[in-house]
């Protein structure tokens, strides 16, 4: 039991009122319609791209192998939040567990920070290539890009993971609704019953950290990129340096565009229906958006996209006809 500032006994939250998006329900089915097909859109986007790069001897090189991973983080991003997000709208309570809502915040900001540690990753990898190609081989070499995949998921694991557990120390005992779509450490900060100064410093200072940092790093890099492009002797390699690097840029723009309106700019600023359209795009768009961009701007990658497709449907049609062989 804790006691209220009244002095009134009250029950510790055992759950949480997820809000989302109020409306009717009329409009709750539509947007149930509307996140369901972009949902299904990001798996299938993604997961061809990591089919592609699995099944391509020609994409087994550091960079694709980077962007499968990449895809597959993806893949993880939207299932952290927007199953959840499927079945509030369906349901009458919209509750969830306080266990889920902090399992929930911690994949979802563990997913996030993985993003920003691959990002990086990936403006180093097109650094080596164009600004030290004679020591690319040497360096970008399968066990440390092996290493490097490996230090991305584990750093993004670890990076958010004392700030989570802070949070789900504080006593909650009063209100226990959350007018977001998703368990976000903003919202949960402020139901808390007693002042939190060092959780909420600790949340902000990483968050914070983790975005401007790898922003930085990969403005750097690509800064460097750009004075050894414009150093190339013909336009046609020009070009394919950009074409390469071009893709890259407007995932990281896409991305980094929206969490620091969200986790570096004050949040007294945000209305209440800014942190949702914030999040919204983040967890939802960009990883609808980043295999398009992929694929569109790259030709091995179309080329393997194509392929992967043909085998999938030479597949689907020999396994088709030997079903309706053994019918007969």
């Amino acid at each position: 039991m804790n006691i209220s500032e009244s002095g009134s006994y009250t029950e510790p939250v055992s759950d949480f009122i997820l809000l989302g998006f109020p409306c009717s329900r009329e409009i709750q089915i539509v947007l149930f319609t509307v996140f369901s097909i972009i949902y299904l859109l990001t798996l299938m986007g993604n997961g061809a791209i990591i089919c592609a790069v699995c099944w391509d001897q020609r994409l087994h090189t550091p960079m694709y192998i980077l962007l499968g991973n990449f895809a597959f983080l993806e893949i993880w991003y939207v299932n952290s939040t927007v199953p959840n997000t499927l079945i509030n709208f369906l349901s009458e309570t919209k509750a969830i567990s306080f266990t889920g809502c902090f399992l929930q915040l911690y994949f979802f900001f563990s997913m996030g920070s993985t993003e920003c540690f691959f990002l990086s990753a990936m403006a180093f990898d097109r650094y080596l290539a164009i600004c030290r190609p004679l020591h690319y081989a040497t360096i970008m070499t399968g066990p440390h890009c092996f290493n490097l995949v490996i230090s991305c998921w584990v750093c993004g694991f670890l990076w958010y993971l004392v700030p989570v557990i802070l949070i789900s120390q504080m006593p909650f005992c009063g209100s226990n609704i959350i007018d977001h779509f998703v368990c976000d450490s903003g919202p949960l900060l402020t139901l808390s019953c007693a002042p939190a100064p060092m959780s909420r410093l600790t949340s902000y200072t990483l968050s914070s950290l983790i975005i401007l940092l790898s922003f930085l790093f990969i403005l750097i890099s690509y800064a460097l990129v750009l004075l050894a492009v414009f150093r190339l002797p013909s336009a046609s390699s020009q070009h394919k340096a950009f074409s390469t690097c071009g893709s890259h840029l407007a995932v990281v723009l896409l991305f980094y565009g929206t969490i620091m309106v969200m986790h570096v700019s004050p949040g007294s600023s945000h209305s209440t229906l800014m942190p949702k359209i914030m999040t919204l795009f983040y967890a939802m768009v960009t990883p609808l958006f980043n295999p398009l961009i992929y694929s569109l701007r790259n030709n091995e990658m179309k080329n393997a996209l194509w392929k992967f497709l043909e085998m999938f449907t030479m597949s689907l049609k020999f396994f088709g006809s030997r079903a309706r062989r053994s019918m007969e």
